[in-house]
């Protein structure tokens, strides 16, 4: 790659763990540090964070890696170019900007409970479900910020008072540390990006901003909403207080956008990223797509200030890892979720069961808040190996879902072809170590299944923006390069067409009884 010699560091803050990364210039990782945190359940279908754990995670990370790298003897407090973020997308935090305390703690994008309000809103909006999907391309659902942002001015004094007092401030993640770690009550900077701010149902995606008529509708002051920048420019200098004063923000994205940078998607290519959810994107260029079939029109990525937009088709799966490791905190059938591999490989089938983690409802492409998680096909001769290829199978299942929208979406423009007349579905994220996930992946789409070297593209392309804003390196350093696909894994599909269709036919029936369970009495 071309350019000047450093570092750029990367900050990685996910819906169960914090991390910060520092790659050197040929985008190789020469240290890192990880830090989990807590989740709180407060009743059923809630999950909040505490944003103060959040932030105190994301120094410790800064400051372990530095210690790493420089033992290493990277010589990184004089190299460091700037740093990039991205972070789990729809976490809402409101906060007082004369105390810098949150209001309330962080509600996590899978928490449920505005799911009232989301019915109410359908009830009496015209457009109903769809209302706002002209402007933001998102449903009305519990996912999005929105609606927690609502929930919060409804049901919380604090946040009420502070907004009529003039002293509320709301933001995403990225919001919240960029804020923190520019200054804070003392000049912090309040921005979003536009990957992020395309999550919250309130950002027009044509325009890239805040949509004046939905505020209105929604009764939400536009005073207490961030400014709202691209995904690599250089937004602010970090602070003193923290481990690396005066270096750069100079990138920023939501999680999945980040990954589709690290992957280097371009028009027509997809990836999914396996994490606590699963997220499936298609980046359709210039133009947004609206979705007949279930998916989200949102952003792929914007690379500057002056840069063209690229937008993206997405498939957002609530529970895909998440259901790993309620096996293994949950029911413990397992000590740690990398044992599933080896439990579940030692079955060739799930013997008829069939699994799906609708703990919180179903994402795309059904979008059933009514729907709870169902295991059918139990027998006598089911035992814990079937049960644990049964929850590797819902993931993939549920990716196949999406994907099958996504080709009745995109696919009739040849958007989902590699040219050979075969599409390649780019993999990333923790759980794609699992090879025999990775196998099921292909198997049951019939198609080929790429997973790169380096799985953890989220932090690579939070660092890719950072670098681009500040000269690090180039767009054809990070698109043109095809080092990274020379030593990626292909799995190929191995089941029988006739056996694929049996098994997807089986799902759609399991899926089918998890509707309308929401009000089961204890």
């Amino acid at each position: 790659m071309a350019g000047e010699k450093g570092f750029i560091g990367s900050i990685d803050q996910g819906t169960t763990s914090t991390r910060f990364i520092i790659y050197d210039h040929d985008a190789r990782a020469v240290a890192s540090h990880q830090v989990e945190f807590t989740q709180f359940y407060p009743e059923a279908g809630w999950v909040e964070h505490d944003p103060m754990e959040i932030l105190e995670s994301v120094k410790v990370c800064i400051a372990k890696a530095l210690d790493k790298a420089t033992a290493d003897g990277h010589n990184v407090d004089g190299g460091l170019k700037a740093i990039g973020l991205t972070d789990q997308r729809e976490t809402t935090i409101v906060w007082s900007k004369s105390t810098g305390l949150p209001l309330h703690k962080a509600i996590v994008w899978m928490d449920a409970r505005t799911s009232s309000i989301c019915r109410r809103l359908e009830k009496e909006l015209s457009g109903g479900r769809s209302h706002f999907v002209e402007s933001c391309g998102l449903p009305i659902s519990t996912y999005f910020s929105a609606m927690k942002l609502l929930w919060l001015m409804e049901n919380v004094d604090a946040v009420k008072d502070a907004i009529e007092k003039g002293d509320a401030i709301f933001g995403t993640i990225d919001t919240w540390l960029i804020w923190n770690m520019t200054g804070g009550i003392i000049g912090g900077l309040h921005v979003t990006d536009v990957t992020n701010a395309s999550r919250t149902m309130l950002m027009n995606l044509k325009t890239l901003t805040w949509d004046e008529e939905t505020l209105k509708t929604l009764g939400i002051p536009a005073e207490i909403l961030p400014k709202i920048v691209s995904n690599s420019e250089v937004i602010g200098e970090i602070c003193k207080g923290w481990p690396i004063p005066g270096i750069k923000i100079a990138g920023c994205l939501g999680d999945q956008h980040a990954a589709m940078l690290g992957q280097a998607c371009r028009k027509g290519e997809a990836k999914s990223t396996y994490g606590t959810g699963a997220f499936i994107l298609l980046n359709t260029g210039e133009v947004p797509i609206k979705s007949g079939h279930g998916l989200l029109t949102t952003l792929s990525y914007k690379l500057g200030p002056q840069a063209q937009t690229n937008y993206a088709l997405e498939g957002s799966i609530a529970i895909a890892g998440a259901a790993v490791q309620w096996l293994r905190d949950s029911l413990g059938i397992i000590k740690s979720a990398s044992e599933i591999e080896d439990l579940a490989a030692m079955v060739e089938s799930t013997g008829g069961v069939y699994f799906v983690p609708a703990f919180n409802g179903l994402f795309a492409p059904w979008w059933r808040e009514d729907a709870r998680g169902v295991c059918i096909g139990i027998t006598r001769f089911t035992n814990k190996s079937h049960i644990a290829r049964a929850v590797l199978e819902s993931m993939c299942f549920q990716v196949k879902d999406v994907l099958d929208s996504m080709n009745k979406d995109a696919g009739e423009k040849g958007s989902l072809d590699n040219g050979k007349g075969e599409f390649l579905l780019r993999v990333d994220g923790g759980a794609t170590a699992n090879n025999l996930l990775m196998q099921i992946q292909a198997d049951l789409m019939g198609t080929p299944v790429v997973r790169p070297v380096d799985i953890e593209t989220t932090a690579l392309g939070a660092a890719y923006a950072a670098g681009l804003a500040v000269g690090f390196w180039k767009e054809e350093d990070i698109f043109e390069s095809g080092e990274k696909s020379k030593n990626s894994k292909v799995f190929r599909p191995a089941m029988e067409e006739e056996t694929r269709k049996k098994k997807v036919e089986s799902w759609c029936k399991a899926v089918e009884r998890t509707f309308d369970l929401a009000d089961l009495s204890i």
